[in-house]
């Protein structure tokens, strides 16, 4: 059954509805497909402990392949639940890490002093790459005037790349990521947009910027696939392979190494409490809390009752809303009536400008997208 324009759809399992997503759809057993599609996935997160013997003799062999350079292997560290408890898993588990962290001048003080906790506590050498802030600014503004949905692509495709870059610098094959299935399998693929695409990137900030893209570190998806393939990267999204439960990660990391906890989801970021607290919902009738506590139902961290009584608190308290908005205003040298333009323009698509799958169609038209499958596999 799919969304018609008259009848709302709620899924029996998760908080998702029509509402939400108007693609979603639900199955004989009133099941959405996000919900779905997570029971799918979720055969391929094994059910490891840390001791584990699959898990030792990985490590085991990262240790092997990595005797030539000072580090194991990278983590990246932006002072939230998920990366901290990568940084603490990785020392327990014996590995010697460089921690990476992509500094785009939105920290919020908790974040940094997380990060000082992580990184004197564990004691892991941490590699800061500073953005130069001018150009970032103007690539943000770019895409706020672009009234596109995924603000945050520059921020996760640079941080991409910079893990990348600084792997390649230190000889390092091993990036471990924070990234995993269990917290963050369903969501909708209206709300996002694919972070490799570098020609959606510079096409959105060639039309809306004023500046120059001359520092901006950038690893599209092509680049990546060679890289990966002739510099033997691997990455690994650990928390899919060991025990993973965030209230117990949290509880965890206060603890051993007196993280503070900063509110929401990746809110470590002021811009990303922004984005998600007050831009998504009021431009893109978004509210992110559905997908994160939808995938935390459905890996039996949380209760569906209380996740409704979640969903009934606001996004913001009206005193931090006002601060964050003057704050961003100012950052950005907007004036109300610039950022009120921003925010009223109607949304666009990623896709109404140049962006990779263009390139994609016409590498299928030549039939050359089956040399470059044949090139990578060599």
């Amino acid at each position: 059954m799919r969304t018609t324009n008259t009848h709302i759809i709620s899924c029996n399992r998760c908080v998702f509805t029509s509402e939400h997503d108007p693609d979603l759809f639900v199955n004989e057993f009133g099941v959405c497909n996000h919900c779905v599609e997570y029971d799918r996935k979720k055969q391929y997160i094994a059910e490891h402990k840390n001791d584990s013997k699959e898990i030792q003799n990985f490590i085991a062999h990262i240790k092997k392949t990595s005797k030539k350079s000072k580090y194991d292997c990278i983590i990246g560290v932006s002072g939230g639940v998920d990366s901290t408890y990568v940084a603490l898993k990785v020392k327990e588990l014996g590995l010697n890490p460089l921690a990476v962290h992509f500094d785009n001048g939105w920290n919020s003080e908790l974040a940094i002093i997380n990060i000082e906790n992580i990184v004197k506590k564990l004691h892991i050498d941490l590699y800061t790459y500073v953005v130069d802030w001018d150009e970032f600014k103007d690539m943000q503004l770019a895409y706020l005037k672009a009234s596109v949905i995924d603000i945050e692509a520059i921020t996760d495709q640079a941080i991409t790349a910079v893990m990348f870059k600084i792997a390649k610098k230190f000889g390092i094959k091993y990036i471990i990521s924070g990234e995993n299935y269990r917290t963050e399998g369903t969501l909708p693929k209206s709300w996002v947009y694919i972070k490799s695409d570098c020609r959606n990137i510079r096409d959105i900030c060639k039309k809306f910027g004023t500046k120059p893209m001359k520092t901006y570190p950038m690893i599209g998806y092509f680049r990546r696939i060679i890289w990966q393939k002739f510099l033997q990267f691997k990455y690994w999204r650990i928390l899919d392979d060991i025990p993973y439960d965030r209230e117990k990660a949290k509880s965890e990391i206060i603890s051993k190494l007196e993280w503070r906890d900063y509110g929401g989801k990746h809110y470590e970021s002021i811009f990303t409490r922004f984005y998600q607290a007050y831009i998504l919902p009021q431009k893109f009738n978004v509210d992110k809390r559905v997908s994160h506590y939808s995938t935390l139902i459905c890996a039996e961290q949380i209760d569906k009752n209380r996740v409704l009584q979640l969903l009934q608190e606001p996004l913001y308290s009206p005193r931090l809303l006002q601060e964050d908005i003057a704050y961003i205003q100012k950052k950005f040298k907007l004036t109300p009536q610039m950022f009120s333009e921003i925010m009223q323009s109607p949304p666009k698509s990623h896709l109404e400008y140049k962006n990779v799958f263009e390139t994609i169609a016409i590498l299928k038209l030549f039939r050359l997208h089956k040399i470059f499958k044949r090139f990578i596999k060599l």
